[in-house]
């Protein structure tokens, strides 16, 4: 459960920029839209892999 403290006087607006902060940071949402559906622990790898393959062709570019 998220707690927020809110002190005397303060704006509601902000104490709601700090309870979507919070939110953000469990990562909640992330792992609603991950369960939606299902893949594959092959198909999970392959795109760890991928993606591996990319950031390090990205730092190769930015050395050179």
């Amino acid at each position: 459960m998220i707690v927020v403290q809110v002190k005397e006087g303060e704006n509601i607006e902000r104490a709601l920029k700090k309870f979507k902060r919070k939110f953000e940071r469990t990562g909640v949402i992330k792992e609603l839209r991950s369960r939606q559906q299902f893949t594959k622990p092959s198909v999970e790898r392959r795109q760890t892999k991928l993606k591996a393959a990319y950031s390090q062709k990205i730092l190769q570019e930015q050395e050179s």
